[in-house]
């Protein structure tokens, strides 16, 4: 059976998770952080989070692990067949990682240690969340979804980029969700599915646990 190996409060641990529950895949859960020994025998960078696939083989990186699910269990599909529409689900994923998640990512340090960011660091998030906001609204065409009528890869990837854009929300003082079109609704929307339901229980469950963890690392 595949397991998934991680933690449930890593918003990259449930993207992979929501799609294999999607699916209707069987898979195991192996609740680890990246510094246990022997973790860089799944993941040779040590991050979360990684799988060992049916054969006993293993992957990491989140977006890979996404395109291995959709090869290894193709339906119900989250990719479209035709290629410019499968890549555009693509090209959704990648910019609001690099240009909404990385960016508000920086800001994780400041937001657990009750510390305000440097103006400098502010200006430069900023500058780079304007260009995903605007890539957002250039690319996506919610209704329902991000790509249309049709529920994609892209719905899953972007609604857990979006539990760390909330935190760049607190810090840098602005409703990038309302800068969306369509965004507000469309993450209500998501939020009422099973499987998000149950990865938000599962992510209040490892709260305590998760925060016990960076304490012990700090």
């Amino acid at each position: 059976m595949l397991k998934l190996h991680g933690f449930s409060y890593s918003n990259y641990y449930n993207i992979p998770k929501h799609a294999l529950l999607h699916k209707g895949v069987a898979f195991e859960e192996d609740l680890v952080y990246p510094s246990a020994d022997g973790y860089d025998r799944f993941s040779p960078a040590r991050k979360v989070p990684s799988m060992t696939t049916a054969d006993g083989r293993h992957l990491a990186e989140a977006a890979v692990m996404c395109e291995y699910i959709e090869d290894a269990y193709p339906e119900p599909a989250l990719f479209p067949a035709e290629p410019w529409s499968r890549n555009r689900v693509r090209e959704i994923m990648h910019m609001s990682e690099l240009y909404l998640e990385l960016p508000c990512r920086r800001l994780i340090p400041f937001s657990f240690g009750g510390a305000t960011p440097p103006e400098a660091l502010m200006a430069e998030i900023n500058g780079v969340v304007d260009r995903g906001v605007a890539c957002m609204n250039d690319r996506c065409e919610i209704g329902p979804w991000l790509t249309g009528e049709t529920f994609t890869m892209a719905d899953i990837y972007v609604r857990y980029v979006c539990s760390v854009v909330a935190i760049g929300v607190n810090l840098l003082k602005r409703d990038i969700v309302s800068e969306i079109d369509g965004m507000g609704d469309w993450l209500a929307r998501m939020s009422e599915l099973p499987e998000s339901r149950r990865i938000d229980a599962d992510l209040e469950a490892n709260r305590e646990s998760f925060f016990a963890y960076i304490a012990s690392r700090a």
